[in-house]
């Protein structure tokens, strides 16, 4: 089983587009997909149809009690091989009842250490505040992944996320490969391509050679709740994110490679 995280420190820059349209794909293929929604807003779940202010059983509960069997919180969409761990806003709770608590930062990787057998990948939706559930969702994961818009502003975000990466690998004492994908991009403005050229230059190793279009083609997705490769396989978009999971089962493979030597 392998574990991606979809984070930034900056809200509205595709990370749920991202994770579903991901899973989406990967899905399709025929791969068993786990989406972990770990942000209170519960934008994944709401994608899906579950609103977080009425779930009863979801990824709060793993919190509140560990030992609970984590495929009782597993929902199945109704997409064949993709199914949903669905976030409650009880969430935002949770760095004020539990922060103080030793071992609170790995629940959720102690609980999909449980699911190895069932799942091929696991996606984290993560929200875009430093706390327990940032921790849970970098402790869990293998690969990082960050969208930015490809825009000025969220290049503050982009450094603001890179210092929380340095920060947590010390403090867990573990690396976080990470990726950069420039998100909501328009060639048609300056802005886009002169922020992109930026964080070719600064981030270069570390940043997709890709980048992800601006395309309402997933805003008609999201409105019906469907990943968009399920649903227009030949969009921009689709096609885009098709290159970026080539890219990121690139470094995968290198990874076991590396592992088993």
């Amino acid at each position: 089983m392998h574990i991606w995280t979809v984070a930034n420190q900056k809200g509205g820059v595709g990370k749920t587009t991202t994770a579903v349209s991901l899973a989406g794909l990967l899905a399709g293929r025929g791969r068993d997909t786990l989406l972990v929604d770990l942000d209170p807003q519960g934008s994944l779940s709401a994608y899906f149809g579950h609103d977080p202010e009425r779930v009863v059983r979801g990824v709060y509960n793993l919190f509140r009690t560990p030992a609970s069997a984590p495929a009782d919180v597993i929902l199945q969409t109704r997409y064949d091989h993709l199914h949903l761990m669905p976030a409650s806003t009880a969430l935002a709770t949770l760095d004020r009842q539990l922060s103080t608590q030793d071992g609170m930062g790995l629940v959720l990787a102690r609980a999909l250490a449980r699911l190895a057998d069932r799942y091929s990948h696991v996606i984290i939706d993560c929200p875009p505040v430093l706390g327990v559930l940032m921790v849970n969702a970098l402790a869990a994961c293998e690969h990082l992944i960050i969208p930015v818009q490809a825009e000025f502003l969220a290049l503050k975000g982009l450094e603001r996320m890179l210092s929380t990466i340095t920060m947590i690998a010390r403090s867990l004492r573990k690396a976080l490969p990470h990726t950069i994908v420039p998100t909501l991009f328009d060639r048609r403005t300056r802005a886009s391509s002169e922020s992109l050229d930026v964080m070719r230059e600064r981030y270069h190793g570390t940043l997709w050679d890709g980048v992800i279009p601006i395309d309402t083609q997933f805003r008609e997705a999201s409105r019906i709740g469907a990943p968009l490769p399920l649903v227009q396989p030949k969009a921009r978009g689709t096609l885009a994110y098709a290159e970026l999971l080539a890219e990121l089962l690139t470094i995968e493979e290198h990874y076991l490679t590396v592992v088993a030597k």
